[in-house]
């Protein structure tokens, strides 16, 4: 039987537990990330540059307020996620549009970047597990991380879809069918659910950018044509809604406390309970 620590050493978990609302509000996150940057820099004509700098100055106030939580608040966590995915996006569409760079070169930089970010962050922490961002520096890596997965999705998807010519309606079958062989790996092959979390993070991103380009872009584009502005607002507020229902079910919070061993793979030690479990069982005691 697992042992809960005592109420002294729990402490929350600062970002949210994976569910499938979680994946959802993620999926149309990144998706909403591709068409605002578009609408941004193309339709409000700020360009790239400038786009890039007062997102990113947006994205800096936002994980201010995030990492000032302490714990999983639904609204500071996916605005930061929001504001990166553009910024994500930005950056990408900056090196290859204003810099020259070719979106394999920008693919393979970001994938390294991301493999830097990952081998630091096991070497300084001795986890890569997201059930224990409880310190500034913690969630400083995963911050990092999560931006280099989202400047990798949009190269990885930009090289497929254009560079490749598959297109965004392909595009985005094919990195579906790559998440669902992630997920029967998870629950069927017993898949390392911390490199199956990332890879899937990493591949969500090209899948909702495959499919907010296919809403947005014109049919001359191979796009429906709904545009950036309706596209973005659509998935904005299917985002807004999903965000209220976590807030007033508290769905996403969990405690992570130092202890015994039992999801970190004896790397720290870290205690893993769903919070209305954990609570139930403080109260008990």
């Amino acid at each position: 039987m697992t042992n809960v620590p005592p109420a002294s050493t729990l402490r929350y978990n600062r970002v949210p537990s994976v569910t499938f609302d979680f994946w959802l509000i993620k999926l149309m996150a990144v998706t909403m990330g591709e068409t605002a940057a578009d609408y941004l820099a193309v339709n409000l004509g700020l360009g790239l540059t400038t786009t890039s700098l007062i997102m990113t100055g947006v994205l800096l106030v936002a994980l201010v307020l995030q990492f000032a939580q302490k714990k999983y608040v639904p609204w500071s966590y996916w605005l930061a996620v929001v504001l990166i995915s553009i910024v994500g996006t930005l950056v990408t569409d900056n090196l290859v549009d204003n810099f020259g760079v070719k979106l394999t070169t920008t693919t393979i930089v970001f994938a390294l970047a991301l493999m830097a970010t990952f081998a630091l962050w096991f070497r300084l922490e001795g986890t890569l597990s997201i059930h224990s961002i409880f310190t500034n520096r913690r969630e400083a890596f995963y911050w990092l991380a999560i931006l280099f997965t989202f400047a990798l999705g949009t190269a990885a998807g930009d090289l497929v879809a254009e560079q490749f010519g598959l297109g965004y309606l392909s595009t985005g079958i094919l990195f579906g069918m790559i998440i669902a062989s992630l997920a029967f790996g998870y629950f069927f092959l017993e898949l390392d659910p911390i490199l199956g979390f990332w890879l899937a993070y990493i591949f969500t991103r090209p899948l909702g950018a495959s499919f907010g380009d296919l809403l947005s872009q014109s049919a001359e584009y191979g796009g429906l044509g709904f545009g950036t502005i309706i596209t973005s607002l659509l998935f904005l507020a299917a985002i807004v809604a999903i965000v209220i229902y976590m807030s007033v079910t508290h769905e996403g919070e969990e405690f992570a406390a130092a202890h015994s061993t039992i999801e970190d793979a004896g790397a720290e030690g870290r205690v893993v309970v769903p919070l209305r479990q954990k609570l139930g069982t403080v109260r008990e005691r």
